[in-house]
């Protein structure tokens, strides 16, 4: 097969079009507030939206109510490439049927969805991105300044996971000759797992040939039991169309390909803090709705500096808590994400050091300077059932003595989705006060009588 850009270039010429906007329903974004922030002038409500994402919605024939993917691409209407961007349409949606719900700077998102006229529970799994405008992805530029945001996890059990991360995303979708839906549709979705989508920057991925690569950079991966941040570096701009090896998804090619799957995290349980992160009386108390700040703090203190360190806190009922100290021998003066804190890590836990090999925080900064997409979702895990989460051991047969092992108080029995949806079938994550801005502008704390900014 010809390289993606052989191909792209073929159709560009042809002037053909594919991911079609549907016309059967109107693609109405819900509105959800964030805010920008600086310390002199406070957080100010901006109106942005939400999508969900392309590989959600219906792709259908243009002229017609057939599938032009389900397992794999319909062959009738995608026998090659050139036919494929002719023919297919990507519809609207409605949100509430997927489970997505706003209300002012509020995003509710169930992960199970039940049928009113079946009564039938079924995944919805949405994943959702965040829109400056009808057509255009919010990129967050985010060197030398913080992000934060108030989350719910009450009602995220052990097993599900409600995400929210930056995608390195063209923030218009990749929309072009080949993609007239953009970003309007969800379309353009890539991160460092190099996962197989049905589009490329327009071009139909028949036969799953590609992965689309790109820079991920993980704010928030959580339940109410267990959370973990990460950067997860790539050796590319924006989205890649990955193939064979450099996709590292083959048996044997996790360390050749062009990003670090592994990432290098924080999860306060792995690291020895098994007190500090959970329900009822933990530090951070997961019954509650708390607030996550993340800062990206550069060499020099300005917006074009190499990024040096990610640092967390929380707050929680007007309380700034610091992110939990590392209790492990050889990790102790740790509490943020450093090179030095990522290298020590694989020494001491072990493992392939591809957060080095593939440039570290360097070139996580590089993305984060460039803009990267929001993106927020909830999902359950049929491959490992979340274990590397929240499970203690992870793997299940691991030495639970060894340092690292243990990633949540979650059993390894559990995380099975087929189990889940029935025991937990209104299980929803909430965010909200989504906020970006200079360091220390985002977030209060309580002294006394009176709140006063934390800078």
């Amino acid at each position: 097969m010809a390289p993606l850009s052989a191909l792209a270039a073929s159709l560009f010429v042809a002037s053909a079009l594919a991911q079609v906007p549907g016309p059967l329903t109107p693609e109405v974004h819900p509105p959800l507030t964030s805010y920008k922030c600086t310390k002199a002038g406070g957080c100010l409500p901006v109106s942005s939206s939400i999508v969900l994402d392309a590989n959600y919605r219906w792709l259908h024939n243009v002229d017609g109510y057939t599938n032009c993917v389900t397992s794999s691409f319909n062959k009738d209407f995608c026998p090659d490439v050139e036919t494929c961007a002719k023919t297919c349409s990507l519809e609207g949606v409605d949100y509430a049927s997927y489970g997505i719900h706003t209300t002012g700077d509020a995003l509710t998102l169930n992960i199970y969805k039940t049928d009113p006229v079946t009564n039938v529970t079924s995944l919805s799994s949405p994943r959702v991105y965040l829109l400056a405008d009808d057509e255009t992805y919010d990129h967050f530029k985010l060197l030398n300044q913080e992000f934060s945001f108030d989350v719910d996890v009450s009602n995220v059990p052990c097993g599900i996971n409600g995400a929210l991360y930056f995608s390195e995303m063209n923030d218009k979708g990749d929309k072009n000759e080949l993609n007239k839906a953009g970003a309007k549709y969800g379309t353009g979705y890539c991160d460092a797992q190099c996962p197989s989508q049905n589009f490329i920057k327009g071009v139909a991925n028949l036969n799953s040939t590609y992965g689309a690569c790109c820079n991920e950079m993980d704010i928030w991966e959580a339940n109410r039991a267990a959370t973990a941040y990460t950067p997860h570096p790539c050796t590319t701009n924006q989205v890649f169309a990955c193939q064979g090896a450099e996709c590292g998804n083959g048996e044997g090619q996790r360390y050749l390909g062009v990003c670090d799957k592994d990432g290098c995290d924080i999860n306060p349980y792995r690291n020895g803090n098994k007190a500090y992160y959970g329900v009822g009386n933990y530090t951070v108390d997961t019954s509650k709705k708390f607030t996550v700040v993340t800062q990206f703090l550069t060499t020099d203190n300005t917006t074009t500096g190499t990024l040096k360190e990610i640092r967390r806190l929380y707050v929680q009922n007007g309380r700034v808590i610091q992110n939990a100290k590392v209790q492990i021998g050889g990790l102790e003066n740790h509490d943020s994400i450093t090179d030095k804190y990522c290298s020590d890590q694989k020494k001491v836990l072990g493992g392939v050091d591809a957060f080095t090999q593939l440039g570290a925080l360097k070139q996580m900064g590089e993305a984060v300077g460039r803009g990267m997409v929001l993106a927020l979702s909830i999902w359950d895990d049929a491959g490992s059932y979340m274990g590397w989460l929240d499970q203690d051991p992870y793997p299940a047969d691991a030495d639970p003595s060894k340092p690292g092992v243990g990633r949540g108080p979650c059993p390894t029995t559990g995380g099975r989705p087929a189990d889940l949806i029935k025991q937990f079938p209104d299980a929803k994550v909430v965010f909200s006060a989504i906020k970006s801005g200079e360091i220390g502008s985002t977030f209060v704390e309580k002294r006394g009588m009176r709140w006063a900014r934390s800078y």
